[in-house]
């Protein structure tokens, strides 16, 4: 295709040559009014000066069409997942692709929307068209093509805000009467007090708004089922929950799905509440006044999150010296209400180098086992007295103290280690200074021989005796520190030792801190990355199968992080709740937000989209009429300016002018400056000429 025009590159500036042809104008009809025979010759004269100056030429160009452009955005969001959606995606693509290759002159570019957007944003098909198309030059844009549920989440306010006069055109997936159920979270509590209640607000939304028969909502909390609650669509309902444990509590709600409703994706909701202590309630007894027990005291009270409860018996009842009890200022040690009352208040009980006195009567004993039974926390630290028969060891309390003593001491100095157990327990495992050899912590002089009947040793001392024994005891947790001599790190005599970090981590354990455990399963989601971490005191951490929400099964082979610490990650192709086992271990994720955009509105629709497509000229139609899947697509037709580019069996693509540059011939009217010489001796010849006369 070959253009010509004419093309002006003025030897001088505009302005000059308009004040030029003025001066021109002005001297010519002077001249005629002065009766000068030459004015018009001079007139046109100083035109040919004029048109000389400008510099004019022919200018063909030699220019190719381009094909126009027709942008088709292909919805793949979680929605599109759905029934039939994909399938009908697909087939309504391999049709354009035929319909656009019959034509010729368009080129279509398919441009896939991206299946996880932000961590709510939905469906956003119009930044995927902005995306695709950077390369394209607006003005080649014939039309767009949306093929999609109808469910887009960043609809432009306008046409204008689209950068391009072309239709959009909308093909809509699914079929009419489609139908869903979905729960829907209006409050869901971020943090929870152990042992309190939470109120979950939740509605259940039918898709058929006159439907209003009871919806039953099942629950479970960390995977243990819980009480249903019976509900009705559109009800707003209260759900309480109770925080049984610090971290994360991960509740399940579900509602019953409806006979062939279009997904039961939207029927869950998950809800992660971080569980978090108020006030820790300690209770300490010191057998007997002693350096250690200062210790305790100051590192319990150091935490403002503990409130302390702290008794030393000063005068045992053994000792008789005749005082009379009107002289004694000692308060009476309140038994009754401590290990009687109150005992279950507590969540962590300590006895220092407690003795087997008989100030606690052996039914507060019993308490006492009743407590660690039914979940209660228990620390032992001993003292000398552990090695003899009026040691604890030896009262009712001797089923649950996890190592016996032997009857003999050691009394030297030794530096306290890490067993192989420790290395892997998350109590000891990374103890500032336990890496060197040996460990550079400060000596200790006293250990009470024992031997572990139940649980793990994570300390050793002397001859590799056990130093630290945890264990469990039913549906609680016991430790024993078998020396007297923690203080001295918390002197820092010779060095000193993690004193605060060990019996930080001690009393979190006993008290069921799930960061702590020895034996645990944990997930956590990062985006649509989910870390898996799989903590055991075995050698080899065995693969963990994992459930994804739309209930396939896989296996996940971890690797060593650390000892005891296997981990694995996981690119989640879904979102929803996940869950991971391993033996009698389990661990749930969720991926994604907790009341996610993508599914709230499921069914497809043609009216979201229909503004913009009419405001552009363009239409929105579905695929398929049916439930079948099949589809029926439209013809494609080019169309010059028109007000409305589709009808009811064709969609319109805007036949645009757009074309490229291939080569420039210029011919030159002027001769330029040999020219513009020739013209002005001619004008010298003529007024010479006239002058003569």
């Amino acid at each position: 295709m070959n253009e010509l025009s004419l093309a002006f590159a003025p030897l001088l500036p505009w302005p000059v040559l308009a004040v030029l042809g003025a001066l021109a104008i002005a001297l010519a009809i002077l001249s005629l009014r002065a009766g000068g025979r030459g004015a018009v010759l001079r007139l046109c004269a100083f035109a040919l000066v004029l048109l000389a100056l400008c510099d004019p030429s022919l200018v063909r160009e030699q220019r190719e069409p381009s094909k126009t452009i027709v942008p088709v955005v292909l919805d793949r969001s979680e929605s599109q997942t759905f029934g039939k959606r994909n399938a009908q995606t697909d087939a309504a693509r391999a049709a354009l692709e035929r319909a656009f290759a019959d034509l010729g002159d368009i080129e279509p570019r398919f441009i896939e929307s991206a299946r996880h957007g932000g961590d709510n944003d939905g469906t956003r098909l119009f930044q995927a068209l902005e995306e695709g198309m950077k390369d394209v030059p607006r003005e080649r844009v014939g039309a767009a093509v949306m093929v999609t549920d109808g469910i887009v989440h960043d609809i432009p306010a306008s046409a204008a805000a689209l950068g391009f006069t072309a239709p959009v055109h909308a093909l809509v997936t699914g079929h009419e009467g489609e139908r869903d159920r979905r729960l829907e979270l209006i409050e869901a509590p971020r943090f929870g007090i152990v042992g309190k209640d939470q109120i979950i607000r939740a509605r259940v939304v039918d898709s058929n708004i006159a439907d209003r028969e009871p919806v039953v909502i099942e629950m479970k909390r960390d995977g243990e089922p819980l009480p249903r609650v019976v509900t009705r669509a559109g009800e707003t309902v209260d759900i309480p929950v109770r925080v049984e444990h610090g971290g994360q509590n991960v509740v399940e709600l579900e509602a019953a799905a409806l006979p062939g409703e279009l997904t039961p994706v939207n029927n869950k909701a998950v809800v992660v509440i971080e569980g978090v202590r108020d006030k820790l309630k300690v209770l300490l007894v010191s057998g007997e006044p002693h350096p250690g027990e200062r210790s305790w005291r100051n590192l319990l009270r150091s935490d403002a999150n503990v409130e302390l409860v702290h008794f030393t018996i000063l005068r045992p009842p053994e000792k008789l010296d005749g005082t009379p009890p009107h002289e004694l200022s000692l308060i009476a040690f309140p038994t009754a209400d401590l290990f009687g009352r109150k005992i279950n208040e507590f969540d962590l009980i300590i006895f220092d180098r407690y003795s087997n006195q008989t100030i606690l009567p052996s039914v507060y004993f019993d308490n006492i086992l009743r407590y660690v039974e039914n979940g209660g926390a228990f620390l032992v630290a001993t003292g000398p007295d552990f090695a003899t028969v009026q040691g604890l060891y030896y009262s009712p309390l001797e089923s649950i103290i996890p190592a016996r003593p032997d009857g003999a001491l050691i009394e030297r100095a030794f530096r306290a280690h890490v067993t192989a157990d420790g290395e892997k327990h998350p109590v000891t495992r990374g103890l500032e200074g336990a890496n060197s050899d040996p460990p550079s912590w400060g000596e200790w002089f006293r250990l009470v021989e024992a031997d572990v009947v139940n649980g793990h040793s994570l300390l050793a001392g002397a001859n590799d005796r056990p130093l630290l024994v945890l264990a469990r005891e039913e549906r609680g947790r016991v430790a024993a520190l078998l020396t007297d001599q923690l203080w001295l790190w918390a002197r820092g005599f010779d060095g000193g030792g993690p004193h605060v970090d060990l019996m930080r981590r001690l009393a979190h354990w006993l008290m069921k801190e799930p960061d702590l455990e020895e034996e645990a399963l944990r997930a956590s989601a990062h985006g649509h990355d989910i870390l898996i971490e799989r903590q055991s005191l075995k050698e080899n951490a065995a693969p963990v199968t994992m459930t994804t929400p739309a209930g396939a099964e896989a296996q996940i082979a971890l690797d060593a992080a650390a000892p005891g610490l296997a981990r694995a990650h996981h690119a989640a192709q879904e979102m929803g709740l996940y869950r991971f086992e391993s033996g009698e271990l389990k661990a749930l994720v969720n991926v994604g937000p907790e009341n996610p955009r993508e599914f709230r509105e499921v069914v497809s629709t043609t009216e979201k989209l229909r503004p913009l497509a009419e405001a552009t000229g363009g239409t929105v139609r579905r695929l398929s009429r049916d439930a079948s899947g099949a589809i029926a697509l439209p013809r494609i037709v080019e169309l010059r300016e028109a007000s409305v580019f589709g009808g009811a069996d064709y969609l319109g693509v805007k036949r645009t002018q757009a074309s490229a540059l291939r080569g420039v011939e210029v011919a030159p009217l002027a001769l330029g400056l040999l020219g513009l010489a020739a013209l002005l001796g001619a004008i010298v010849a003529a007024w010479a000429w006239e002058g003569r006369r």
